[in-house]
């Protein structure tokens, strides 16, 4: 009878070697690779031959052959997996970052006749740059979204050029903040955000609307006719969120006036102590003639313009845009009686769960943009 052959192997453990491979061959969290390798390391170190532990474990004899040695040298270093040799290296950090200097760079800066990169464009011009000598689109998407550089994409923005925008500013975001000339507003005082929307189009479209369904988009006729165009005058309880609207045939004086009287001859705000409306420079409500206009009729009231180009620090711009994206769009309106008929439905179903905006932009954060503002040149042209 033949005795089975030794491994030129033997294994001994520690006490902490073997404490350390029970808890890894136990560990519910390891990979399963890491956990056979444990268990063949602790098998053998039981006596077990590499033709027996690879039949318990339903192994290749190899595979027990070759972490048995790697255990034999390394010990338990020896169980994870080798450096791999891979590809080489194509391009080096400094690359990289050149090309990424590339993408925060305008094309027109480069002579590139374009308005924007893409990773594309990025590739051809760093090789036409001696960056590299040839790179995929692909390659330069991976590099750039490592750093979170998107030059495909742009955001508008207006330098102010009011002089007097972060004193005008301060006032408005005192009033959000329920304070008038370093004062707290009492009880019977309120805040009004007030605008138009203008060219709310009825378009009746040649076929009904689909409802979405089940793997399938909402779809919209493209052909369209159009039934004319009102605006949506509206003003916003700041403070307690309500809305009250109306529609209108224009925008002007007179159509704001009665937007005015609407809310102004309605509770709390006939009763009210003061009554500050917050508006933009449009035609309808612009400078102090406007001011002595309605202070004269609602001597309660108090107009408070915002600097010029500021209607983001409107609030009423925020529900005008709850408007679009959940009345106006998209446009399926047989008539402007469907139009006025679903913004004043709209308008009450608002209100019945209505709560003020979580306002957070404050004089301290307007302060921040002045000062970061402070450091930007911009760019003379030669006219």
């Amino acid at each position: 009878m033949s005795m089975p052959l030794s491994s030129p192997c033997p294994i001994v453990l520690s006490v902490d070697e073997r404490a350390g491979l029970y808890a890894l061959a136990r560990r519910p969290t390891a990979a399963y690779r890491t956990v056979l390798r444990a268990r063949i390391v602790l098998a053998a170190a039981d006596g077990g031959s590499n033709a027996a532990i690879a039949a318990g474990l339903r192994l290749h004899v190899d595979t027990v052959r070759k972490w048995r040695g790697r255990f034999f040298t390394h010990r338990l270093q020896g169980l994870s997996d080798a450096p791999r040799a891979g590809r080489p290296r194509r391009f080096t950090d400094v690359q990289a970052a050149q090309v990424k200097a590339l993408a925060c760079e305008l094309p027109a800066e480069r002579g590139v006749p374009l308005s924007r990169w893409s990773a594309a464009d990025l590739a051809d011009e760093a090789v036409a740059a001696g960056v590299v000598d040839d790179i995929s689109p692909a390659t330069v998407a991976r590099w750039l979204a490592a750093d979170a550089i998107r030059p495909w994409r742009h955001r508008s923005w207006i330098f102010p050029r009011d002089p007097d925008f972060a004193a005008r500013a301060a006032i408005v975001l005192d009033l959000y903040a329920r304070t008038w000339q370093g004062r707290p507003l009492g009880e019977a005082d309120f805040v009004i955000s007030a605008d138009e929307k203008t060219s709310i189009q009825a378009r009746c479209h040649c076929h009904p609307s689909l409802p979405p369904g089940r793997t399938r988009l909402m779809r919209v006729e493209h052909e369209y006719q159009r039934g004319g165009a009102l605006a949506y005058l509206a003003a916003l309880d700041v403070h307690r969120g309500t809305v009250s609207g109306r529609c209108e045939s224009s925008t002007g004086i007179a159509p704001f006036a009665r937007l005015v009287e609407q809310v102004m001859t309605s509770e709390p705000y006939a009763s009210a102590d003061r009554v500050f409306w917050i508006v933009d420079n449009g035609s309808s409500h612009r400078g102090q003639a406007s001011t002595d206009r309605i202070t004269d009729k609602w001597p309660t009231t108090r107009l408070v313009h915002l600097p010029v180009h500021a209607s983001w620090l409107n609030q009423i711009e925020i529900y005008f845009s709850i408007v679009q994206r959940k009345v106006v769009t998209p446009n399926d309106f047989h008539d402007l009686t469907d139009v006025e008929d679903r913004l004043a439905a709209f308008q009450d179903h608002y209100n019945l769960g209505a709560r003020p905006f979580n306002w957070r932009y404050t004089k301290k954060d307007l302060d921040a943009t002045f000062e970061r503002l402070a450091t930007y040149k911009p760019r003379t042209t030669a006219i």
